[in-house]
């Protein structure tokens, strides 16, 4: 039988796991620790710890990519032999510098975020990392730039892996348009499609205001994904869970 002293603990673990912003569904906050400081911290390159020391001290750095799901994203790339990329919230960069770390000498990733002081936060780490010339940042909403680019249609299916982490609410509105922007064989990644769990909540759960906002636009998303036959797709337990879409056609 446990005792209260190990019960209260059980029940601090469990209460972190409900929190929003928890880097990993593991239900075992040691064996996710373990993971990154078997796997993934070691091999961490010194710029990415630097940028992501940078941005865990900034009030939102919730919204920041795991470091785990940042490994995962470099070695992927590295896979599919990317070069042009495209990725939509790009906060103080840690996932865009993942993906620059990756991409040969001459690949190029278009950048795209509402606030250009999160990105200049980082960009510092990324200038000094030798990176930033793959990089064509762009300042505003995304949508308008993605509408421009399917006018010209030299841009259809010129993407190697595009990488999305913006606002939940206009997920199914980028997939509508990334769809015709990736090639055929490509890979389009969304970010957040597990929502800190609460994909699976009932409906009385005690979820914090903005997640209960955004999570119907996430089941759309998850729901819409899954039935569309342009895509074969995965959804990973990663981070805050990704789901990986390849076209097919």
């Amino acid at each position: 039988m446990a005792t209260k002293q190990e019960g209260g603990e059980q029940q601090k673990q469990d209460g972190r796991h409900q929190e929003v912003g928890h880097k990993s569904l593991l239900q075992s906050d040691a064996l996710y620790q373990y993971i990154l400081e078997t796997s993934v911290y070691p091999r961490e390159p010194p710029c990415m710890k630097e940028l992501r020391d940078i941005t865990a001290k900034h009030p939102w750095n919730i919204m920041t990519t795991s470091a785990d799901e940042g490994q995962f994203l470099n070695m992927l790339l590295k896979l599919i032999n990317a070069k042009n990329t495209m990725e939509i919230g790009v906060y103080t960069g840690y996932s865009l510098l993942a993906t620059a770390l990756a991409l040969p000498e001459d690949g190029k990733i278009l950048a795209m975020d509402i606030n250009r002081e999160n990105y200049e936060l980082g960009l510092p780490v990324i200038q000094k990392a030798g990176v930033a010339h793959k990089i064509d940042f762009r300042e505003g909403p995304a949508l308008p730039v993605l509408d421009q680019m399917l006018e010209d249609k030299t841009t259809h299916g010129s993407f190697d892996f595009i990488f999305v982490d913006a606002d939940k609410d206009n997920y199914l509105n980028y997939h509508k348009r990334l769809i015709d922007l990736v090639k055929v064989g490509g890979l389009i990644g969304y970010d957040n499609t597990l929502w800190s769990g609460s994909v699976v909540a009932p409906p009385d759960a005690p979820l914090r205001k903005y997640v209960r906002y955004y999570l119907d636009f996430v089941l759309e998303l998850n729901k819409a994904l899954a039935a569309d036959p342009r895509i074969e797709i995965c959804q990973l337990p990663i981070g805050d869970g990704v789901t990986l879409c390849r076209r097919i056609s």
